[in-house]
């Protein structure tokens, strides 16, 4: 007997009630929404409490410092590297679309799309793609053009072994869980994070997860 696949689990956070409503329905069947939130705060408490695989993310919202979807993300960095952002917004601006996949996003489609198009769009997240509408795909080109040769800059200071910390650091894991993970003392740690943070010239663990997930490294 063949068992049905595993649904994608998703949170939709969007302002308007109707269009959660509608996209909810227009959702195939393998995708299975946990929860729905409409303002920036109830999308961050909706995402850390259902930890879903991907949150379809409104671009503008009201509530928290003004900073619509982008806020959202930030509220949700320790999820970086399990749950998936995909933005989906009826603005196709360049400004709009760079910030969002500068704060984690991994994809940036219009509410133009069809159902059919969207859950396409969230399988394809889900599985570690990068999903844009075609000619939203150009403004994000142009930006991370030369974004990927800095990063390569910036992590050419770190030895193996310090970059190795730095992402078990960045993803959550105390130092007695890197130092479980990777055979070393606890003040072996300590020191590779410590040289790290300075060649970085970052001040503390929760400035290297911002670091680590602007630059999608989590």
């Amino acid at each position: 007997m063949t068992m049905p696949p595993t649904p994608i689990r998703v949170v939709i956070v969007d302002d308007h009630a109707i269009f959660r409503s509608g996209l909810k329905a227009d959702l195939a069947q393998d995708i299975l929404v946990l929860a729905e939130a409409a303002t920036v705060e109830d999308a961050i408490a909706a995402v850390n409490a259902t930890l879903p695989d991907v949150v379809l993310l409104d671009v503008h919202l009201p509530g928290g410092r003004g900073q619509g979807g982008r806020e959202v993300i930030a509220g949700c960095t320790a999820q970086l590297a399990t749950t998936k952002f995909l933005a989906l917004s009826v603005s196709d601006s360049a400004e709009d679309v760079v910030s969002v996949i500068r704060a984690g996003a991994r994809g940036y489609v219009t509410k133009s799309i069809s159902g059919a198009e969207i859950s396409d769009a969230v399988r394809r997240v889900a599985g570690g793609d990068a999903v844009f509408s075609p000619r939203l795909a150009g403004f994000v080109l142009d930006a991370f053009g030369t974004a990927e040769v800095a990063v390569e800059d910036e992590l050419d200071k770190l030895s193996a072994r310090e970059l190795e910390v730095m992402r078990l650091i960045a993803r959550g894991y105390s130092y007695k869980e890197v130092a479980k993970a990777l055979f070393i003392s606890i003040k072996t740690v300590e020191t590779h994070v410590s040289a790290v943070l300075r060649k970085l010239q970052l001040s503390s663990r929760h400035e290297l997860t911002r670091w680590a997930a602007d630059r999608r490294l989590l």
